[in-house]
């Protein structure tokens, strides 16, 4: 058998999520390319790792023999590497990170200089909605998650990284009278929400609820992408946050719609269990975080000021 670690990397991807699009995402890779290296990989194999059944794919029993000791052989190969870095006196490890999809506006610019100089960092970072990631961390399969919102029921510590400004925006070209009766923008502008477990989603539910606004028309839609190529097709209005929309309104694309109680104004929180026995990587991520994270808001996040 002539098997390649990278034939592994993407076999065991495949096994975890059952979809080559969605392991092609998460690899950053062409889908082709991974359809290529699982063909590769299946036909070192007289028996089937996979199957299609409809148009879902399945693991089959001896794939996922396969992908458990697939899982093995890299951990060592990681052990390796981290054993050899640490005999050179580097910092090594791997910093598992949970984000709010609207985080990874953000949580880049915190990691990126910290990556650069710790080559011997491997950064697990998964993007997905508030509820998925409150239980990657109640779990304790991460050792960060960046929220907007703290949960309410779990013991955690934090470090406030910078605001986050939620503001009422339409298309650019959409005609507004100049005295509008703001609860005609929610009972007669289609309203569009992120899906159900996103803050956002809460966040503007509470701000509906909170004006007793009526809102007659809206859609679901599952990612803040999503809502905004929305927003800018015309389908509706949204209350977004202003991290993700930037380009859109420089663009003219998008607008701020001045609504009285807008923005709403929360902070960008990085927080871990109370419990949680942190790492070397991470407490060292924690360090590297409080001495530079002004200077980072500074050069990535100034621009933020200018909406009010």
């Amino acid at each position: 058998m002539n098997y390649t670690l990278h034939q592994l990397q993407i076999y065991l991807k495949i096994s975890e999520l059952q979809s080559i699009t969605k392991a092609s995402e998460a690899l950053h890779l062409t889908q082709p390319a991974v359809s290529i290296q699982l063909k590769n990989f299946q036909d070192q194999f007289p028996i089937p790792l996979t199957e299609v059944v409809g148009r879902r794919l399945f693991i089959t029993d001896f794939g996922k023999e396969i992908a458990t000791a697939a899982e093995k052989i890299l951990n060592q190969v990681h052990e390796i590497n981290y054993r050899t870095l640490a005999y050179q006196g580097k910092l090594f490890g791997r910093l598992k990170i949970s984000v709010v999809s609207t985080g990874k506006y953000v949580m880049p610019y915190f990691m990126s200089d910290f990556m650069r100089r710790h080559e011997g960092v491997e950064l697990v970072m998964d993007v997905t909605n508030k509820s998925i990631v409150v239980q990657s961390l109640e779990k304790n399969e991460v050792d960060f998650a960046l929220v907007s919102v703290l949960p309410e029921k779990l013991h955690v510590d934090r470090m406030e990284l910078m605001p986050n400004k939620l503001f009422y925006v339409s298309d650019y070209d959409r005609t507004l009278p100049k005295s509008i009766i703001k609860r005609n923008l929610f009972e007669n502008i289609p309203l569009i929400y992120r899906e159900p477990g996103s803050a956002t989603r809460n966040a503007m539910e509470g701000f509906v609820d909170r004006n007793n606004y009526t809102v007659v028309k809206k859609m679901e839609l599952t990612s803040n992408e999503a809502v905004k190529q929305a927003v800018i097709s015309g389908l509706g209005c949204s209350i977004m946050p202003l991290i993700g929309i930037k380009n859109a309104l420089r663009n003219q694309d998008l607008k701020i719609v001045p609504i009285k109680g807008l923005p709403i104004i929360t902070n960008w929180n990085l927080i871990w269990l109370k419990s949680k026995n942190l790492s070397p990587v991470a407490v060292a991520f924690l360090e590297y975080l409080g001495q530079n994270k002004h200077q980072i808001i500074a050069e990535h996040f100034e621009w933020i000021h200018d909406f009010n």
